[in-house]
């Protein structure tokens, strides 16, 4: 697991290491804020909007074994007190032969901003720290900045749409258990998840995050047999320290053809 462990973080820092001076290189993604509508409760939905250009693509939250995390700061903002992201669906993609997790195209990302003080205007700093691929993957930075200063209520459809394509719940896609069984291996944490649910269709990839940081967590193995669902993958703290692993923290997604959904929490069996 340690070899698999750093085989991916050597691929993760290769291929993403910057163009040289002198070459001619186009930046692969533009971005936006769309500043959406009010919400009766004084929140406004938003969405940072990315346009990647054919070929390319960018990160999900966890981004595979060969992806870059995603990064997000805020804190240039004035009158904002905290956001909220809702990530659609992403897709699979497989870089050197590693499955990465993450978007195509155009990727409207909601955003949920509280102010800090209702009823006044909202300036929202954006800056973002993202990884985008194709045959090279490059480290980008990015800064968004837009004035909120509306009170519109009508729903902006782009930002409707991308909230409609979020996973479903453990609720909305039938999950009747989802449970957790570790065991200490030599490198770390073997996980087996066992879901019963029915099939989100085709090949379903399972990815678990284990919702604290210091950890990192491998590819999972699926296997379906009729409505059960399992994945076993390994975690590996960064540190030598004691892990101390909180299970209601455990997030769960499966990816299929037809739908992905959204598990929270991953009692013993």
């Amino acid at each position: 697991m340690i070899t698999r462990f750093l085989t991916a973080l050597a691929l993760g820092c290769a291929t993403a290491l910057p163009l040289a001076a002198g070459d001619r290189f186009e930046t692969p993604v533009k971005g936006e804020i769309l500043t959406g509508w009010q919400q009766p409760d004084g929140t406004r939905i938003a969405a940072l909007r990315l346009t990647l250009a054919p070929g390319w693509k960018t990160y999900w939250r966890t981004p595979g074994d060969a992806g870059i995390p995603p990064y997000f700061d805020w804190s240039g903002s004035d009158n904002l007190r905290g956001v909220g992201i809702t990530w659609p669906a992403p897709e699979v993609f497989l870089t050197a032969g590693m499955r990465t997790i993450g978007y195509s195209g155009d990727l409207i990302l909601p955003i949920t901003l509280a102010p800090s003080r209702a009823g006044l205007p909202m300036t929202i700093t954006a800056n973002l720290d993202i990884g985008v691929c194709s045959d090279i993957c490059v480290p980008h930075q990015m800064t968004l900045t837009a004035v909120i200063d509306d009170t519109n209520t009508k729903p902006t459809p782009a930002i409707a749409a991308a909230l409609a394509a979020q996973p479903y719940t453990a609720k909305e896609a039938g999950v009747t258990s989802a449970t957790c069984a570790l065991s200490v291996t030599a490198d770390g944490m073997s996980i087996r998840a066992t879901l019963a649910l029915p099939s989100t269709g085709g090949d379903e990839v399972v990815i678990i995050e284990p919702g604290q940081p210091g950890l990192w967590m491998s590819e999972t193995r699926t296997k379906r047999s009729g409505k059960t669902l399992t994945a076993q993958g390994e975690m590996m703290a960064s540190g030598n320290g004691p892990v101390a692993l909180d299970r209601s923290e455990i997030r769960i997604t499966v990816l299929g053809r037809k739908h992905a959904v959204d598990i929270k929490g991953c009692p013993p069996e």
